[in-house]
Formats: C-alpha cells, structure tokens, sequence
C-alpha cells in the first residue's frame, strides 16, 4: 500500500480508490479477503471510522462484500466492473473535455488521431 496523497479528496474517497487500484491491477483478486479497516487506519495513520467509511463506499457499490466476523471480500466480477467504470469516467474526464479543446482550437477529428497516433509511439 502506498501512502495517502492529499489531493482535496476525502480520504475516505482515497481509501476506496486505492483498494479500487489493488483490485484493477490484481493485487486483490476476487474472492480475496481485503485489509481491515483497522489494518488502513493503522498503516494510513488515519481515524478507523474514516476507513470504515472508504471501505462501505465499495460495499454500497457491491464491489466489496461482508463475511459476518470474517471480513471484507472482493465481489466476483469486481475487476471488470471497475474497469468499466473507469473507462466512462476517462471518456467524460480525458476524450469529452479533449475534443471539446480541439474544437476551439479548430483541430479536425482527424489532426486528433494524428496526435494520438504520435504520442503512442
């Protein structure tokens, strides 16, 4: 895990995009046990209830579930369910907010995949 950055999120908003992170990139896989709240209030140095609440954000989303007296687990097609949800949410943050730029700056739809073709070599 590494350390919280503070970005202006709430760090309860921090702690789910981490475990969020550690699901895409399968350092948690499903079904696996994720850390407990008081293991992310430890090693964050941060409130209990403050990862508490982190945690519940992915449980309300059922990418995390409960194992009553067990803990917290990683919900079977978690991954691909995020990954979607990043994928809409890199459309309306990254490609909407750049096409709309390449409009005001007159580049065609075209000079655009050139661009992007360029920067991926």
């Amino acid at each position: 895990m590494a350390s919280l950055i503070d970005d202006g999120r709430p760090i309860f908003v921090q702690i789910a995009q981490r475990i969020e992170d550690d699901i895409i990139n399968g350092g948690l896989q499903e079904e696996s046990q994720v850390p407990s709240t008081n293991e992310f209030a430890s090693f964050y140095q941060i409130n209990p209830a403050t990862a508490a609440k982190g945690v519940n954000l992915l449980v309300d989303q059922q990418i995390l579930y409960k194992k009553r007296g067990i803990g917290m687990f990683v919900s079977t097609g978690a991954r691909g369910v995020l990954i979607e949800k990043r994928k809409e949410q890199f459309y309306e943050q990254y490609v909407i907010t750049m096409i709309k730029e390449a409009q005001k700056l007159g580049i065609t739809i075209e000079q655009l995949k050139e661009m992007i073709q360029k920067g991926d070599q």
